[in-house]
């Protein structure tokens, strides 16, 4: 009367993996479909560079063969860096500058102290010709010594003051809100330099507008 439900064959799985490697709707098999799908999400999201490229990239590195040869490279990279700040230095770059040199204050009094000729520059030159008077057998002469040694300093003083007192008012009018602490003394220890010895070497010629 009633009949009992016949159990699942077993044979039913072998149809369903048969139907999942049906054909896909775009004409592909299913094994083609699952190798495409491996092939578009292995991808690495670039494309791989060629290999003169690659070998483009590489930097040659020779590891030296012992110690002395190790110090003697050391020594050449560390001449090397040191030339290279020297002449970033010499140039007035930020990055090469002792801390007592940078920024625009001191750019600043450093092209102030440049754009002309002052007194104080020559006191070195003067220093040499005063020295030379001493060894003059002149009693005469060696006693005006002292007298041009006290008036080379008075100029020296009346001109720093001079100078430190221009640079501050310049600075604060061209450079509002940065500071100008110590910016004086730091102008006039640059004026006494001979122009030629200065560091860094001077941005502007002489009579040139700052």
């Amino acid at each position: 009367m009633f009949r009992r439900r016949q159990p699942a064959t077993a044979d039913a799985p072998s149809q369903e993996a048969t139907g999942s490697d049906a054909a896909s709707p775009d004409g592909q098999d299913g094994s083609a479909g699952q190798a495409n799908r491996h092939a578009t999400t292995a991808g690495k999201g670039k494309p791989t560079p060629k290999r003169s490229e690659a070998e483009r990239r590489r930097r040659p590195y020779s590891a030296p063969s012992d110690r002395k040869e190790a110090n003697r490279q050391y020594r050449d990279r560390d001449r090397q860096e040191r030339t290279r700040r020297l002449q970033g230095m010499q140039r007035g770059e930020q990055w090469a500058l002792p801390p007592r040199d940078r920024g625009p204050v001191k750019a600043l009094a450093r092209d102030y102290v440049d754009s002309r000729r002052r007194v104080s520059e020559f006191y070195m030159y003067g220093l040499v010709f005063m020295l030379f008077l001493l060894f003059v057998p002149n009693t005469l002469l060696r006693g005006i010594v002292p007298l041009l040694v006290m008036a080379a300093i008075l100029i020296m003083l009346a001109e720093g003051i001079f100078i430190g007192y221009r640079i501050r008012a310049v600075a604060r009018e061209r450079l509002p809100g940065e500071s100008v602490r110590g910016i004086g003394v730091y102008a006039a220890m640059r004026a006494i330099q001979i122009r030629r010895l200065r560091v860094p070497k001077p941005r502007i010629k002489a009579g040139d507008s700052y």
